[in-house]
């Protein structure tokens, strides 16, 4: 009796525990990721907004402490640098910076010689005129935000280590300067031919539009099928156009658009910021205590659904729109 007691407390252990890694549920036919969790997405979010990294102007002391802070992240995940080391020196740039590049290999044979690149910009642009006495741009949403959200994507994989495809973990510099992270590193990796499958972007999802149609929004909506088949991989509306991304040009505004330039691939970002609901963009009122770290965490664990079968898909399904 105690021999089948104790193997019966086996095995729920092992279910409890099969539970923590997979942290999925089902519903309907869509697994749902319950990875996320809003006080960790406070935790990196935290640091990166605060007044210690001084606002992670390019090329300053407060942004080498981001650096810093991601590379360990990295490390401590297990996951390794794509070059030499994490730091890719913007060759662009009159200030030494750089873009930390982690990578993960693919699990599958053939389809490891293929890659995707989940990316965000973690720098900002510094301190600036103040505003009640604060000079410094915190940049919580810009693009603080977005790049919590890479590294729980990336905490994810790592844990997880089911990628079919190779996985580049991009946090760009200098995209408040022009792209010039991006525009560096798009050049480098299709100068060394590399395999391109999609770039997707993470860019100000801080706080929740005001509206419920969508959870997100894309950039270039028309210029693939991505965001038809991101909602289709999810079995609900996630992501959606609105005019204000057309009216501003965001498609070329991040880091996606210079590996749609250089590789003529799908490269596009997505953002809950429409210029409706968050009003302190470029100002010192973009902290950390304006942001939504529950609606973080549920952006997270949608895309990682999403992003997983994206990935790991047989076909390159995602394709540009002629």
């Amino acid at each position: 009796m105690k021999k089948i007691l104790f193997l019966a407390a086996l095995l729920v252990l092992s279910c409890k525990t099969n539970q923590v890694v997979n942290n999925t549920k089902e519903v309907g036919a869509v697994s749902v990721i319950n990875f996320s969790k809003p006080e960790n997405v406070a935790k990196t979010l935290s640091f990166l907004a605060s007044d210690e990294l001084e606002g992670r102007d390019s090329g300053s002391e407060g942004i080498e402490k981001a650096s810093v802070f991601l590379e360990n992240m990295l490390k401590k995940n297990g996951v390794k640098p794509y070059f030499k080391t994490y730091r890719d020196t913007l060759s662009n740039f009159d200030k030494t910076s750089y873009n930390i590049v982690g990578y993960m290999e693919g699990t599958d044979e053939k389809m490891k010689n293929e890659f995707v690149i989940i990316g965000a910009h973690y720098d900002h642009i510094g301190k600036i005129s103040a505003v009640n006495g604060d000079e410094i741009a915190n940049g919580a949403n810009d693009n603080a935000s977005g790049t919590t959200a890479v590294t729980e994507v990336m905490k994810y994989f790592a844990q997880n280590k089911n990628n079919k495809r190779s996985l580049l973990f991009v946090f760009f510099s200098a995209e408040e300067k022009g792209l010039l992270g991006s525009k560096h590193l798009a050049k480098k990796l299709k100068e060394q031919n590399m395999d391109l499958y999609f770039m997707f972007n993470f860019e100000m999802i801080g706080v929740k539009m005001n509206r419920d149609d969508m959870l997100l929004y894309l950039t270039g909506f028309g210029r693939s099928n991505m965001a038809q088949k991101m909602n289709e991989y999810a079995g609900e509306k996630l992501i959606g156009y609105i005019p204000a991304e057309t009216q501003y040009q965001l498609f070329r505004a991040s880091d996606n658009y210079p590996f749609y330039n250089e590789f003529e691939v799908p490269a596009q970002t997505v953002s809950t910021f429409d210029f409706e609901n968050f009003e302190f963009y470029h100002k010192p009122d973009d902290e950390f205590e304006l942001m939504d770290t529950t609606h973080m965490a549920n952006v997270v664990n949608k895309m990682i659904t999403v992003l997983e079968k994206m990935m790991n898909a047989d076909t390159k399904e995602i394709q540009l729109k002629k």
